[in-house]
């Protein structure tokens, strides 16, 4: 299996099968994010994957997803998508869901016929990468679309029955703003009705545009406190059913996993008891994170 540059994926897609249809992201503009400042990107090769899809059969033998890499693989034009995933089907016919990291622009560039075609090929499951409900915070770190956006291309997938996982940056919003940033992210999950939703933390690395922002003081950090009371009120005021929260990031402060609304009360509790039990001086901190 060929793999350029360091493999990023969803943490519960570990055990999904992995195939590399491109390389890189095709935005790479994000100013809090360096994962693919160090790699190109360019599209795979049809005979490479192929090659990949013969490998993975011989060592697998039956899979029933895959996870298509690079960092917005949906980029590629639907006439692509639906040439990989006609070889997807072809060696694993019993394969039945095909996802994939999504940006709101990779959405944008198909047109509903496109996508309801995509969504008949097994392509019925994006993660897409929201990060912020706030329209100040996407434009702070570049992201490439608005809130507005995100509503329209949202509910275009929800009409042909694409799946999507939403992802969200815990303290993208910066000091002072975590009830307000929470509030607005439950706002648009409850909106669009995301399939599943899962957060990270905003960490600042050396290279990046927002450690820089830091450094000239246009960005204040979030504390862990706030980090931690944005995700509080984020979960509080999520209203959707039988909808599954992943905020167990290996770089966020705690780690919660449930099902909403059934588990809302054991995940409000234990962010109360972590801000109980969590040293002073680290709360009102910024821990160092050194991966995304």
């Amino acid at each position: 299996m060929k793999y350029t540059g360091t493999t990023y994926r969803p943490p519960i897609e570990a055990n999904t099968l992995l195939l590399q249809v491109t390389v890189g992201c095709s935005h790479n503009s994000c100013s809090f994010c360096t994962m693919y400042r160090d790699v190109q990107f360019k599209v795979e090769q049809m005979e490479q994957i192929e090659k990949d899809l013969q490998e993975a059969k011989l060592m697998y033998g039956s899979q029933k997803r895959i996870f298509l890499l690079n960092a917005d693989a949906f980029v590629l034009s639907a006439r692509r998508l639906k040439e990989i995933s006609a070889k997807v089907i072809e060696y694993f016919p019993e394969m039945e869901v095909i996802t994939m990291y999504a940006s709101i622009r990779n959405i944008m560039a198909k047109s509903d016929d496109e996508l309801r075609e995509l969504s008949e090929m097994r392509i019925n499951d994006l993660w897409v990468g929201l990060e912020s409900g706030s329209d100040a915070v996407l434009k702070q770190i570049n992201k490439g679309h608005t809130i507005a956006d995100a509503h329209e291309q949202l509910e275009r997938l929800n009409k042909v029955g694409i799946r999507h996982n939403d992802i969200f940056m815990l303290g993208a919003g910066g000091k002072g703003k975590a009830l307000e940033t929470g509030a607005a992210a439950a706002e648009l999950i409850n909106k669009t009705g995301s399939n599943l939703v899962g957060v990270t933390s905003l960490g600042f690395f050396p290279s990046s545009e927002i450690a820089k922002d830091v450094e000239n003081g246009t960005f204040v950090p979030a504390t862990e406190l706030e980090i931690l009371e944005e995700e509080r009120k984020l979960i509080e005021l999520i209203e959707l059913k039988n909808m599954p929260f992943y905020g167990n990031h290996p770089i966020n402060t705690t780690s919660l996993v449930g099902t909403l609304p059934r588990d809302k009360e054991h995940l409000l509790e234990t962010i109360d008891y972590s801000i109980r039990t969590t040293d002073t001086a680290f709360l009102n901190g910024v821990a160092e994170r050194t991966t995304l």
